[in-house]
């Protein structure tokens, strides 16, 4: 048996008319950059539960962190295992902290009360 027999690379799929009648309103979609489907449906589902069909909502195409993926490591060590690990897998990163691994509270910690006027005196 000769692997064109069960591998057909060049045939491409078609919607028979047995699949589309009984269907309807049928959207085939993909990204832009035909980059990553997935990221893209996930957009979708938050635009359209954000509208009831007449209104457009108010949303960025992409999150901060867009397509890319996340690797946060917690030590020094786990980072510099990272650093190598992307240089052996040719992978491209970015350091968002700016090579900053310390964890620290929000600038607003313990300024403000969470409970409005809470000492109030009736």
């Amino acid at each position: 048996m000769r692997a064109k027999e069960f591998i057909d690379e060049g045939k491409k799929g078609t919607l028979t008319s047995r699949q589309q009648q009984p269907t309807r309103g049928l959207h085939k979609f993909s990204d832009a950059d035909r980059w990553n489907g997935d990221y893209t449906l996930y957009r979708l589902g938050l635009a359209v539960a954000g509208t009831d069909g007449e209104i457009v909502p108010d949303m960025d195409t992409e999150s901060w962190i867009g397509k890319s993926k996340l690797a946060a490591p917690y030590s020094k060590a786990e980072e510099d295992m990272l650093k190598i690990a992307y240089k052996v897998a040719g992978a491209n990163y970015q350091d968002l902290n700016h090579g900053d691994s310390n964890s620290q509270e929000l600038k607003s910690t313990n300024t403000t009360s969470p409970v409005a006027n809470w000492m109030k005196k009736k």
